[in-house]
């Protein structure tokens, strides 16, 4: 029997005696209220004419899709694939999971024109839509052509602008307590590696900052490295790095996937970490529990961030104001093997 059958709600319901109400229900997994006997025969049904629910029917008569879109903007120079970057892969994860669990569906896109993104999610017919990358200008595009809910990770786009809702981290405070353990340890001579200075790591490198000035400390712009990350430059700036290394006793990262490839590139060059040079990271993602050796780092739940995104989003779709609009989860600092106390 089977798929070339095609059969209707309606059909499955006058087979069997029930409502299409109650098919419609085991059909959405709403059984709550039908029992396990009405369920069994429903289902034994459905698998007997291999029965597909129809998305885009649902859509219409229901006016939504129980799709939510994830626009991502990634630097091409950075990244030839963004999701294959540890952070972001547990980060579409979590968002993955928690948006199948709650009955919807997921499309993504990935860009590093605003522009293009735009271009694209504006035809899909998603309920809302989770933005990641976005800069303040990135935003602005998109607040003022789509008019769904929308949340946004790690943003720091100025709130006097528009009133938006962000599930961040405690960045300033990770970077802080980070550079006061390596002070701790006898560190003076601290060098600060990023990509670039906007958003988040920008934020980060302010943390560094004061927490340097409180110990009576200046955080020299001679000491902020950033690495060209392009694949094809990576090369030229890790050789830069290791040549300014012997200036310094340890090197703070903006994140573990910098670290992990920067304690790789001075091992294979004759540097030991941590009796040489003393390396930290910012993620604790899987990179810093598998190098060696094991990366001190600053540890955010990326997963709840992920599952945190998709709640606020679906209470808004649902017409429900936010809890809260400026989301900061908490940071923790892993101490493991990279950083070598100085007597």
């Amino acid at each position: 029997m089977g798929a070339c059958i095609m059969v209707t709600i309606k059909d499955m319901a006058d087979m069997l005696g029930l409502s299409t109400t109650t098919v419609s229900n085991v059909i959405h997994g709403k059984t709550s209220e039908v029992s396990q006997k009405t369920v069994a025969r429903v289902e034994k049904l459905l698998e007997e004419y291999e029965y597909v629910p129809n998305i885009s029917a649902q859509s219409l008569t229901q006016n939504c899709s129980r799709i939510i879109g994830v626009a991502m903007k990634c630097r091409k120079d950075k990244y030839e694939n963004m999701i294959a970057d540890p952070f972001f892969g547990e980060l579409l994860g979590a968002i993955e999971a928690e948006v199948r669990a709650r009955g919807y569906y997921i499309m993504i896109y990935t860009a590093d024109d605003i522009r293009e993104i735009l271009r694209n999610v504006l035809t899909w017919n998603v309920d809302g839509l989770i933005l990641i990358g976005m800069l303040h200008d990135d935003f602005v595009q998109v607040k003022s052509r789509y008019k769904k809910p929308m949340v946004l990770i790690d943003s720091y786009a100025p709130r006097e602008v528009m009133k938006y809702v962000n599930i961040g981290l405690e960045d300033e405070k990770g970077a802080y307590d980070m550079t006061c353990y390596l002070l701790e340890q006898g560190h003076r001579a601290i060098a600060f590696l990023a990509d670039n200075m906007e958003g988040v790591d920008y934020i980060r490198y302010k943390g560094h900052q004061k927490a340097m000035e409180d110990h009576g400390l200046k955080a020299r712009e001679k000491d902020l490295i950033i690495l060209r990350p392009g694949m094809m430059e990576q090369g030229s700036s890790l050789r830069e790095v290791w040549q300014r290394s012997k200036n310094y006793t340890a090197f703070m990262c903006c994140s573990d996937y910098y670290a992990a490839t920067l304690m790789a590139y001075l091992v294979d060059h004759g540097v030991r970490i941590p009796e040489d040079l003393s390396i930290t990271g910012f993620d604790d993602n899987l990179i810093s529990r598998i190098v060696r050796p094991a990366l001190t780092t600053v540890r955010q739940d990326v997963t709840l961030k992920g599952k945190m995104s998709v709640e606020y989003l679906l209470d808004m779709i649902k017409g429900s104001d936010p809890a809260e609009w400026d989301v900061k989860l908490p940071i923790e600092i892993m101490v493991r093997d990279s950083v070598r106390q100085i007597e």
